[in-house]
């Protein structure tokens, strides 16, 4: 018997798998030509976007994203905030801290829908050339600064690391979890080691930053 079904006779009824392929391709088919009717020749489909309110640096702002945008992205991008910079992209660098909420972060892996009502400080809201904040004082007077690049991260970091400090927030290195955490040098490299200065200033922030701590205890 002959069983090449490539020779089917004319008129012979099809099996059901062939009834289902080709159902199948018909409705992918159909499917394919509704999209391509519902858009300009050439387009591509725009991706999904959020409104995102929040505050910033004191001012109230609303913005209409792309939801992949990150959090630095819509800082210096949308608001022209630049003082933020871009640096390694990945969260290793630092260059990017700012404060969201009380507590310091890396904004290029946190992205701005995650933020709807949070309050963000970006080192344009710590002072104004005119009317420095105390730490950035003390960079400029420590040469804490050097080239500047990693300066608006370092600076939003060592902020935030005074106020865990003063929360009792421990790091590493703390040797007693119960009683308040030092400003020993080493605490100070523990929790400033996420933000890289390849000028090498890391012993002028740490003064810095204890005269700070000095004049706020």
């Amino acid at each position: 018997m002959d069983t090449d079904r490539s020779s089917k006779p004319a008129g012979a009824a099809f099996n059901r798998r062939e009834v289902l392929l080709a159902g199948a391709a018909s409705v992918a088919a159909g499917g394919m030509a509704g999209e391509a009717a519902a858009q300009p020749a050439g387009s591509q489909p725009l991706p999904p976007t959020t409104r995102v309110k929040f505050e910033v640096n004191g001012q109230a702002q609303t913005l209409t994203l792309d939801n992949r945008t990150t959090l630095l992205d819509a800082l210096r991008e949308h608001l022209q905030l630049t003082g933020s910079k871009k640096g390694c992209d990945h969260g290793q660098c630092g260059a990017c801290t700012v404060i969201a909420d009380g507590r310091r972060i890396n904004a290029c892996l946190s992205l701005a829908v995650m933020h709807e009502g949070s309050r963000i400080t970006t080192i344009e809201g710590l002072g104004t050339p005119t009317q420095l904040h105390p730490m950035q004082a003390a960079f400029v007077r420590h040469d804490g600064y050097q080239c500047g690049y990693c300066t608006p991260g370092q600076i939003c970091s060592a902020v935030a690391v005074l106020d865990e400090v003063r929360a009792n927030i421990p790091s590493h290195v703390t040797a007693d979890l119960q009683a308040q955490p030092l400003l020993s040098a080493e605490e100070l490299r523990e929790r400033m080691s996420g933000n890289i200065c390849r000028c090498g200033a890391y012993s002028n922030i740490v003064d810095a930053i204890n005269e700070v701590a000095g004049v706020r205890a």
